[in-house]
């Protein structure tokens, strides 16, 4: 059997207003909820409601022949519960389908895997403890933040009981080898790893509108001729992308919403294709190969790796800075306090940081609230001097604990400075 897993990324970050020097030690609220509100209202419409009534149109056309799956940020929950509450009581109405499956992820949509495992393991138990009360559903499979994975990472997964995680399909990984296939973890063969094809995954969230594009008008049509031309012994197409593709990425009149109302049928009578969700498909195939990932991974920009968080001196000085914090985090009670720092940890705040305005430009810029990322750097710095200060006057720790976590902090970034580096030189002897 062929099978095609359809997934989707829902993620919204508590997006910061403009935080002075002068707001230090006197205001503590950080968000621009006037920006979140309005961004919010304005996806739901034009995404998240008509694609969940899309899809549920789907499901009752199709019955168990379709099937999909999502994970959904603790922070964008958060949001849908504060300025759409609709959004959530229509995902508890896919739920109920028993078609539809939730995954887990770290709930602040954060970089804590790249800090500190153990918090890492705390994000992830607090994300899946929040879709088993509104979904019904305890997450079997796990994805990272913009598809982070490692060896390391999934080795950490595995023990944490997850059965399968996803990730991108990254060509310097899998060199001549196809994404079309199931994967086991280098470290531990029982998890299961589904890449993401980025060619058909990206042909429908990025390139679906491009006029310029050699395969515009994208059709379901020609997307199942391109399905049934590849090669009959490939058994899984891993269809990844943001669900902001259908309505808000990908505008309603693009023929975004129709070219998905068809795209089923037109796989299940044209193709030998089967939907899935990924926990059935690690339970009905068998992985072919394992899949080495010594150095981190994303589905981000052309390199696919994660520096498009960490990848510059202003992300990693504010990244060294956020958690460095942690000692003190880990004693704290104080619910505000732990609420400000899930929303400070959403990696987009990293993400505003980039510098990379060149092949990735757009992409970068999209839904970005700064002018440019120093802007975005010293904002987020005004505020992480005043949670600071509010963290460490709630849970004072002694002095060897901060020299402790400060080193750590270091080695952690020269390690990645490291992994860079040695990239950059195995690119040049090529």
């Amino acid at each position: 059997m062929k099978y095609i897993c359809f997934y989707f990324q829902l993620h919204q970050p508590f997006r910061l207003r403009n935080y002075s020097f002068f707001d230090i030690g006197n205001d503590h609220y950080y968000y621009d909820d006037y920006l979140n509100e309005s961004v919010m209202q304005k996806v739901a419409q034009k995404c998240y409601l008509p694609a969940n009534k899309l899809i549920l149109k789907l499901i009752e056309k199709h019955g168990k022949q379709f099937k999909i799956s999502y994970s959904i940020s603790g922070s964008a929950l958060d949001q849908f519960e504060l300025y759409a509450p609709e959004v959530i009581e229509s995902f508890k109405k896919l739920a109920n389908t028993g078609n539809v499956e939730f995954l887990s992820e770290t709930y602040g949509h954060s970089l804590a895997s790249q800090s500190n495992l153990e918090l890492f393991k705390q994000q992830i138990t607090q994300h899946s403890k929040r879709i088993e009360e509104l979904f019904g559903q305890k997450p079997k499979v796990f994805r990272n933040t913009e598809l982070i994975y490692s060896d390391e990472i999934g080795d950490f997964i595995y023990e944490m009981g997850f059965k399968g995680m996803l990730t991108e399909g990254a060509k310097h990984v899998l060199g001549w080898k196809s994404p079309n296939y199931l994967y086991y973890n280098s470290r531990q063969p029982k998890l299961k790893l589904l890449l993401r094809n980025f060619k058909l995954s990206d042909d429908i969230a990025f390139r679906f509108s491009n006029h310029s594009w050699n395969n515009y008008p994208l059709t379901p049509q020609k997307f199942s001729n391109w399905l049934n031309k590849i090669n009959p012994k490939e058994e899984l197409i891993n269809l990844f992308m943001d669900y902001e593709t259908f309505g808000e990425h990908q505008w309603a009149d693009t023929g975004i919403f129709e070219f998905l109302e068809h795209l089923p049928n037109e796989i299940l009578t044209q193709t030998q294709f089967k939907f899935e969700t990924p926990s059935n498909i690690i339970k009905k195939l068998q992985p072919v190969a394992v899949a080495h990932v010594p150095y981190p991974i994303s589905w981000a920009d052309e390199e696919r790796d994660i520096t498009a968080w960490l990848g510059n001196d202003l992300q990693k000085e504010a990244f060294e800075k956020l958690y460095e914090l942690t000692p003190y985090i880990q004693k704290s009670t104080d619910e505000v306090l732990l609420q400000d720092w899930q929303y400070l940890q959403n990696s987009d705040h990293f993400y505003y940081m980039s510098t990379k305005w060149f092949s990735d430009g757009e992409v970068h810029a999209y839904f970005n609230p700064y002018k440019d990322p120093y802007e975005a750097f010293i904002n987020y710095m005004n505020i992480l001097s005043d949670f600071s200060k509010r963290a460490k006057k709630a849970s004072p720790i002694d002095d060897r604990e901060i020299e402790i976590n400060k080193l750590k902090s270091k080695i952690l970034i020269q390690e990645q400075e490291i992994i860079r580096l040695k990239k950059q030189i195995k690119n040049r002897k090529q």
